[in-house]
């Protein structure tokens, strides 16, 4: 019996003097009624941050997918459009999965890039660039407006496909234009 109370009483004075330690409520009740009771609560609290998750490709930091375009000599500003080659984006044929995740009310999705796709100092527009979209991801315009996404219960949940077309309406130098396109998504 001495060691029981030994133990208890160490078990109280380490509770006692951890001040951040977890202690349950108890309740004791003795008599001699039919029913007897005793009570004891606890309390939880469960923390979620604030989270703003795009994906615009490949999912992963630092996976950049690139969406390539050959335009047959013979083609070039023909005002067909191109569809991108077969391994472009991460769905091929210029296409990319796209998720705006976010908990914390509406988002924007931006785009911006240099003024133009650069091959030396030869330039064709961003606006030969087209996107359809599909699955509810509506793309925002590059270097112009965002995106808006509505909250439901301050959470956004957007997932969908952007498929990345050449319009080929103009007639630029040979060369191999490139450029990034950096999309932003912002949450209050």
């Amino acid at each position: 019996m001495k060691l029981s109370k030994v133990v208890m009483a160490s078990a109280v004075a380490a509770a006692i003097s951890l001040p951040h330690a977890v202690r349950a409520e108890s309740n004791f009740t003795t008599g001699g009624g039919a029913n007897i009771t005793a009570t004891a609560r606890v309390d939880f609290a469960v923390n979620i941050p604030k989270f703003v998750l795009l994906q615009v490709g490949t999912l992963g930091a630092g996976n950049i997918d690139t969406i390539t375009f050959d335009v047959p000599a013979a083609n070039v500003g023909d005002t067909v459009a191109r569809a991108a080659t077969a391994g472009s984006g991460n769905l091929g044929n210029g296409a990319v999965t796209v998720r705006v995740i976010g908990n914390n009310g509406n988002m924007t999705l931006g785009a911006t890039a240099p003024a133009t796709l650069l091959s030396g100092t030869d330039a064709i527009p961003w606006t030969q660039i087209t996107v359809a979209e599909t699955g509810g991801a509506t793309h925002p315009t590059i270097n112009g407006a965002n995106a808006t996404y509505t909250a439901t219960n301050k959470v956004v949940n957007v997932n969908g496909t952007w498929t990345y077309t050449y319009l080929n309406t103009v007639t630029p130098a040979a060369g191999n234009y490139t450029g990034q396109v950096l999309y932003t998504a912002t949450t209050p």
